[in-house]
């Protein structure tokens, strides 16, 4: 195993009668950025705690370069975390709150200036920390993710309070440090900015793994082959897929959806049959797509239709 991979074994952990883990296991290699979702209470966050030693597991292993997080010798030089942005003094200053952390790692005050340089805090770094905002106190946390230089990094809901242009530096510095060969294990709702970051992702619910592949594959695997075809001749355009033996289903006036052909084939036999169209479209499913397919039954919570008296 590389010295910068993170290792998720069998995990089972239970609070009381409340199964939060229920063999959960994967692991995010270096150079990637993995993005880590599921619905809440589906053990993303037990599982981060568990991997930083915060909790304990009843079973199973969590690992972070071959060797539990107690067992690591000044653990911020291994691995870098973000889990709670809130998570300090409010009365230091942001660059007091990241000396502190230094000096319990042994380091000198330069990684610390290099940090906020990194994350943009330079003309607040002197401020009290209990006055920054939502997306302030975000880029302190990552700078002491980064205070040691780390091989791994686990961030939980990094865009959390980012503002468009916090996102989009967000997303420059997640590739950026994956291309120099870093684990980069990312917890998020925002599917939108997964699927623009992540290389792989895993998808859990009620404490177990559902998925645990590449962005691309999950992607092409949910888009199904779906062709979206507009035509002012449907029922035309569907007859004739049908006698090429095509899958093919009108879905409103103009539109007609064909399955298990691509759309180079769809045109050959429009065109071969003399039936108008004016655009021929792949479907392409989203990160978000595949997402709710998986999750569907998995949620904890799920709102319900208003009836008609109640909207009333």
């Amino acid at each position: 195993m590389s010295d910068a991979t993170i290792e998720v074994s069998g995990l089972r952990k239970r609070f009381g009668p409340t199964v939060a883990l229920d063999g959960m296991t994967f692991t995010v290699t270096p150079g990637t950025v993995t993005g880590f979702v599921g619905p809440n209470g589906a053990g993303k966050s037990t599982t981060i705690r568990v991997i930083l030693g915060l909790d304990a597991p009843d079973e199973g292993h969590a690992l972070i370069g071959g060797r539990p997080y107690a067992q690591l010798p000044h653990p911020l030089h291994h691995v870098g975390a973000l889990v709670d942005a809130a998570a300090l003094q409010p009365s230091r200053t942001g660059r007091n709150h990241l000396l502190w952390l230094a000096h319990s790692q042994g380091m000198s005050a330069g990684p610390v200036d290099a940090a906020i340089e990194l994350v943009g805090l330079g003309s607040a770094a002197r401020r009290k920390a209990g006055g920054y905002s939502l997306g302030m106190r975000q880029r302190l946390g990552i700078a002491a993710a980064m205070l040691g230089a780390p091989r791994m990094i686990i961030m939980d809901e990094p865009f959390n309070g980012m503002d468009p242009e916090g996102i989009i530096w967000m997303r420059g510095l997640l590739r950026s440090l994956a291309a120099e060969g870093r684990a980069i294990l990312v917890s998020s709702h925002l599917m939108g900015e997964l699927q623009g970051i992540a290389d792989h992702v895993v998808v859990v619910g009620r404490g177990r793994v559902l998925a645990d592949a590449r962005v691309e594959d999950l992607v092409a695997r949910a888009s199904g082959d779906q062709v979206r075809l507009r035509t002012s001749a449907p029922a035309d355009a569907a007859a004739a897929l049908h006698r090429s033996a095509t899958a093919a289903t009108v879905t409103d006036a103009h539109t007609v959806t064909v399955s298990g052909v691509p759309a180079q084939r769809v045109v050959e036999i429009l065109s071969q049959a003399g039936v108008p169209f004016s655009e021929v479209t792949t479907h392409r499913a989203t990160l978000e797509d595949v997402y709710l397919q998986l999750t569907s039954s998995e949620t904890e919570y799920q709102a319900g239709t208003l009836h008609r008296e109640a909207r009333r």
